[in-house]
């Protein structure tokens, strides 16, 4: 298994679905079932042996700066965006910190229970460093709690991963929980744009891999998904 020590959480968007608790507060602080989003991504993160997680800031970054300031462990380090970067450029702006080798990238609006392993030990294990730029975790759309959309991804028996063609029906979402290599950056524009553009890229090459989530998924994108994330957490008494 490759050994991943650095990871990032997207956290800087706007959260305007998620209006009006975000009128006052980061997206990645709305708390489900009394515990903060990026408090549970970054538990874990140091579960899976990361050391130290880059978080990009922009919307109320103040306020999320200072509720970082109070963890200890894995150690933060904050990427500011002064202007909203999008999840491609803000990763690509935050490369220098993340270093040469593979990294954990995690979206701040998603929480999930692991299966009999952590999909972060599966996604480290499954990293092929020869054939592989980015990996993918992936959700089956009729399992995803909160996601309104069609799907993504097919996936192919040796774990590649492409777009559907016309009239292909995608059972799989992209879970918002990857592994990138820096090299899936290279010739990536300045600026805003969307890491899909680089998935898309890296799908031509044969370089785009998935893995299937064998546990639950939650999307966290508006308040009527984070009720049905706080129902569904309230029937299990143990967080896996």
């Amino acid at each position: 298994m490759t050994a991943i020590r650095r990871g990032m959480v997207l956290a800087a968007g706007l959260g305007t679905r998620m209006r009006p608790l975000t009128d006052s507060l980061p997206k990645p602080l709305v708390a489900v079932a009394g515990e903060t989003l990026i408090d549970r991504i970054l538990d874990r993160m140091a579960e899976a042996g990361v050391e130290e997680t880059v978080v990009n800031l922009h919307h109320k970054a103040d306020q999320l700066s200072g509720h970082l300031a109070r963890r200890d462990r894995p150690r933060i380090v904050e990427s500011r965006e002064e202007t909203l970067l999008e999840t491609g450029g803000g990763v690509r702006h935050a490369l220098a910190l993340l270093g040469p080798d593979p990294f954990f990238v995690v979206n701040g609006d998603i929480l999930w229970r692991n299966g009999k392993r952590s999909a972060l030990d599966r996604l480290a294990g499954a990293w092929d460093e020869g054939r592989m730029d980015a990996l993918l975790l992936l959700q089956r759309t009729v399992s995803a709690v909160g996601y309104d959309g069609r799907g993504d991804f097919m996936l192919s028996q040796d774990g590649s991963i492409r777009r559907p063609k016309p009239g292909e029906i995608p059972p799989y979402l992209f879970a918002g929980i990857q592994v990138l290599h820096p090299r899936l950056f290279a010739e990536a524009p300045d600026g805003p744009f969307s890491l899909n553009r680089l998935y898309d890229r890296a799908a031509e090459a044969g370089r785009l891999g998935g893995l299937v989530h064998d546990g639950e998924w939650y999307h966290v994108g508006t308040p009527q998904a984070l009720a049905d994330a706080e129902e569904a957490l309230a029937t299990q008494r143990i967080w896996l």
